[in-house]
């Protein structure tokens, strides 16, 4: 196993040190389960800055490509990773949830020993899409783009003549 990076939160922070590297995709645990394959790499910067209040965070900077399954046809989906965020450092829970819900301000809880690699699991993880899909795709020889419903047969099985009305 490579060498796994770990900072001092708020000394990082604090310095304006920058660490730049890259991991493999497969080095990433929690992303399996989305993942089509565990192939390529994923590259980072992470940049001890301020925030606009003048508060020490973390710029996090991540580029790849990801791998996905489509959800409609299960065939991989190339998810291209560019992704640039500011986390805000707090000294504990009660300080990170301090902020008004709607502020837009990702906290992160600093310690002495923060694994970069875990930061940018994180990240990897908010940026994947809920469902990913192609835009166009095709599932049992329907076109997943036509729009018409997997329960339009069902409606003629039941009776329903439409919304409310039966045929009797």
């Amino acid at each position: 196993m490579r060498h796994q990076p770990v900072i001092d939160g708020f000394e990082f922070a604090e310095s304006g040190r920058v660490l730049k590297g890259e991991f493999p995709v497969r080095d990433f645990p929690r992303l399996h389960d989305v993942l089509h394959e565990c192939a390529g790499e994923i590259g980072y910067v992470v940049s001890g800055e301020r925030d606009r209040e003048g508060r020490p965070a973390l710029r996090i900077e991540l580029r790849g490509m990801l791998s996905l399954n489509c959800q409609r046809c299960l065939q991989p989906l190339d998810f291209q990773v560019a992704l640039d965020t500011m986390l805000t450092l707090a000294r504990s829970q009660f300080e990170g949830e301090a902020d008004p819900v709607d502020s837009n301000i990702e906290r992160v809880v600093a310690s002495k020993e923060m694994a970069v690699r875990d930061l940018l699991e994180d990240e990897l993880l908010l940026s994947v899409p809920f469902a990913p899909r192609h835009a166009s795709c095709t599932t049992g020889g329907v076109s997943s783009t036509e729009g018409s419903s997997p329960f339009a047969k069902l409606r003629g099985l039941l009776g329903h003549d439409g919304p409310g009305g039966r045929n009797n």
